[in-house]
């Protein structure tokens, strides 16, 4: 297996079906210097004992995934979506702790689509803007960022009513880039023809949490939240996003997300090492 680049990160969304444990030891056992766990496995195996075994693993902790999902009108799911979130931020600053070399705390939010039998984009955007602003101080309390990730368009009905950068960043404008910065995911972005220059808006307003990079490919699967591929096995680009986030002055980790039925189902070794190829040729070229 050839050296990972320094810089690859491994979001746990990779290798699904892996405890906290078990992605640790798969991920150095790679070689790879970073990874990225998500809330609930992090639960299962309870915070304390993650946070240990980050702590005692020498990774760096790119990002947590996730929170969000706070779209819902006032009421008690609302509520209990906001208390939710302080849980997340809680879990995200321990775990970045952990991280070696002072890992940056980054929570991964997905927003949330549209409640149930509601049209109304606008006001869930705003509800949105009201949430951020809500959670925004407690997450500086605790030093972590809020790295809001806008979705691809088929995802506004159900999962973010963030489709754009430019959106996720008019959000961000109110608050601290400390606080509240953006996720750049290549599978929700290279469509957009304006995702260059929103990307050197993001890199101007210190914006860029992360930068997570799978490939697209059709046919979608029937679920499309589970048709992402390895960094070059589909048809994006990656030369020219890479490049604009590196010139926007990122330099953090660069994550790989794969959510797909057919890698979940590979031995995770094995979906680890995929990985690092293609991340090797598809994005490690444009790279500092």
């Amino acid at each position: 297996m050839t050296t990972p680049h320094p810089r690859l990160s491994i979001n746990q969304a990779t290798i699904k079906y892996t405890t906290v444990a078990q992605a640790i030891e798969v991920v150095k056992a790679a070689g790879i210097e970073s990874i990225g766990l998500w809330r609930e496995q992090v639960q299962e195996a309870g915070l304390a004992e993650s946070v240990k075994m980050i702590a005692d693993s020498g990774l760096r902790y790119s990002t947590h995934c996730r929170g969000g999902w706070f779209t819902a009108e006032e009421g008690p799911a609302r509520v209990a979506a906001l208390d939710d979130n302080r849980r997340a931020i809680d879990e995200t600053a321990a775990l970045a702790a952990a991280g070696a070399d002072g890992s940056r705390a980054a929570l991964v939010i997905v927003v949330g689509g549209l409640p149930e039998g509601s049209r109304d984009l606008v006001g869930a955007r705003d509800r949105v803007r009201d949430a951020v602003a809500t959670l925004a101080p407690y997450a500086k309390d605790q030093g972590v960022q809020l790295a809001l990730e806008p979705l691809h368009p088929m995802y506004a009905s159900d999962r973010s009513v963030l489709s754009t950068l430019d959106q996720a960043l008019d959000i961000a404008a109110d608050f601290d880039p400390e606080v509240v910065g953006v996720t750049v995911d290549s599978f929700h972005l290279w469509w957009d023809p304006e995702v260059l220059p929103k990307i050197a808006r993001a890199g101007a307003e210190g914006r860029i949490a992360s930068y997570q990079v799978c490939d697209w490919k059709t046919p979608l699967a029937a679920d499309n939240l589970l048709s992402r591929h390895y960094p070059g096995d589909g048809v994006i680009d990656f030369s020219d996003m890479t490049r604009a986030v590196e010139a926007a002055g990122y330099t953090g980790d660069v994550e790989v997300e794969l959510l797909n039925q057919d890698i979940w189902d590979t031995d995770p070794a094995e979906a680890v090492r995929r990985t690092i190829a293609g991340f090797d040729t598809a994005v490690a070229p444009y790279l500092a």
